[in-house]
């Protein structure tokens, strides 16, 4: 039952976020008719809503009126540096929600179901007409980033790399968390020109001489760099994109330069863990896949490249390549 109703949370917590539920018990504002003062909302249907949170483990009430937060309900919470509420909300949003209501056809057909969900290509050109929910999409990296960018930033060896480039890398947060850990580093983000814009705060974050955006389209080319980082990204493509996107980096890296290849692993049949449902999630969404590691041997060698090294970095992989002599 709790597999089969699992979309019932996800539009749970979508209200929970959408309604800043974690922000307004934070600050004291801790009964449903405060609640719906605030947030425009009907009052009984709110109360319901944090009857429902608190059995789900979000919160607590000693009395049924006033309720407190819990550590995981401050995972929603604004400004909370492992916050992943822009995350909840881009999910369970009409860009993704609509298309994995059509699961089973992706699967009887191989192929994505954002065209037959939206009418687009990809979900990326939905994005580019829906820039609300791009906004959250791109928040919602930022909230995955933030978690894994300083396990990636202490396995990546940027002793003498002159400029790190994040390609899709939206906000910058794992540039921005290599930059910090290492003051000679100079980085930037290579990301759709619409995208771009989010990496700007870093710009307030005593990076201004070090850290540069730049707009454009990595399936045509990308800006030279001795260090690409590709975080989340070959996983959306199938594998003759894949293959392009890794080509036009080598076509451009620094002689001695690397590409470091960020994403989950699929391991042995049966074992827990999130790729083998990120797998699906991107066969649904993208036509991409999560991929075992000489699946991306195999993508390495048709792009001119040689795997170098694979290092754990939190729930992810480091899988880092070089030129082929």
């Amino acid at each position: 039952m709790a597999m089969v109703t699992g979309f019932w949370v996800t539009q749970t917590v979508r209200a929970a976020a959408l309604y800043n539920l974690a922000d307004h018990l934070a600050a004291g504002t801790d009964t449903a008719e405060a609640i719906a003062g605030a947030e425009s909302t009907d009052p009984d249907a709110t109360r319901r809503l944090l009857r429902t949170c608190a059995s789900l483990g979000l919160m607590t009430s000693q009395d049924g009126r006033h309720f407190t937060g819990t550590p995981l309900l401050s995972t929603l919470q604004q400004d909370d540096p492992h916050s992943l509420r822009h995350f909840a909300i881009s999910q369970s949003a009409p860009g993704h929600w609509l298309p994995w209501g059509r699961f089973p056809e992706a699967v009887r057909t191989g192929r994505h179901q954002v065209t037959a969900a939206h009418g687009e290509a990809n979900i990326f050109d939905y994005f580019a007409k829906h820039l609300d929910e791009a906004s959250s999409f791109t928040e919602s990296m930022s909230n995955l980033s933030r978690a894994s960018a300083l396990d990636i930033a202490a396995v990546l060896d940027t002793r003498g790399v002159t400029l790190a480039l994040d390609v899709g890398g939206a906000g910058g947060d794992v540039v921005r968390a290599m930059m910090r850990a290492n003051p000679e580093l100079d980085g930037g983000v290579f990301d759709l020109p619409h995208i771009v814009p989010a990496a700007e705060a870093a710009k307030a974050e005593g990076l201004e001489g070090r850290f540069t955006t730049v707009g454009g389209d990595f399936f045509e080319s990308v800006p030279p760099a001795d260090l690409y980082v590709l975080k989340y990204i070959l996983h959306d493509w199938d594998d003759a994109e894949c293959v392009r996107i890794l080509r036009n980096c080598r076509a451009h890296l620094v002689e001695g330069g690397r590409i470091a290849v960020v994403d989950h692993l699929v391991g042995d049949t049966g074992q827990p863990g999130l790729a083998p449902l990120m797998d699906l999630n991107m066969l649904d969404m993208t036509g991409g896949r999560e991929r075992q590691l000489t699946e991306f041997d195999a993508l390495f060698t048709a792009a001119g490249l040689s795997r170098v090294k694979v290092t754990p970095a939190g729930a992810f992989a480091v899988i880092e390549a070089r030129a082929t002599p």
